[in-house]
């Protein structure tokens, strides 16, 4: 598909309120909620989804490990780009990083659990394996925050579908330090 990364002023009059909304929060939009913003409904969607995982009471470290996961699982570059770049402010050292995207679990344990659970999601549709749930349980992942990992890979699985039909939305300027191409 070609997705033009649209503006305020060339998007639909019903996208431009949840882009301003998105702008609020973000101090800009993002070229992936700008390319969906063609389809009102689609954009709705996006924004709803990304504030609900964005929910405080989930440690944003894990929910970007998360992204990491399901962004590496279904190669959505934007979505790695986007999550590396949290995980950097989030201070992920460099090293944990790069394993992660290239498909490595983080060496610790919580962080492996949640990658590993993510990623499972991501590649089983949601039949995880019993190892990744025990693992995913023996690192104190209780049922909410595992059900949480499920909300983070819905919306990353539609970032990532996105970016894939779009065959790739353009990097926004401050992601492209961490941009990601599957190995």
């Amino acid at each position: 598909m070609n997705l033009h990364v649209l503006t305020p002023g060339d998007a639909p009059a019903a996208s431009r309120t949840v882009l301003d909304g998105i702008a609020a929060d973000l101090g800009s939009v993002p070229n992936l909620a700008a390319a969906i913003a063609a389809s009102p409904t689609l954009l709705s969607t996006f924004d709803a989804l990304r504030r609900t995982v964005s929910d405080e009471t989930f440690d944003p470290t894990r929910r970007d490990i998360a992204g990491v996961a399901v962004g590496v699982a279904v190669d959505n570059a934007y979505g790695v780009a986007f999550h590396s770049t949290v995980l950097g402010f989030l201070a992920v050292e460099a090293n944990e990083m790069d394993a992660m995207r290239a498909g490595s679990e983080p060496s610790d344990t919580v962080h492996a659990a949640v990658y590993a659970f993510a990623r499972d999601v991501a590649v089983h549709r949601g039949k995880v394996t019993d190892d990744v749930v025990r693992r995913a349980y023996d690192a104190g992942l209780s049922d909410s925050a595992r059900l949480h990992l499920v909300a983070e890979w819905v919306f990353a699985g539609l970032v990532g579908i996105v970016d894939n039909l779009a065959g790739r939305i353009p990097l926004d300027e401050f992601l492209q330090p961490q941009a990601w191409k599957a190995s």
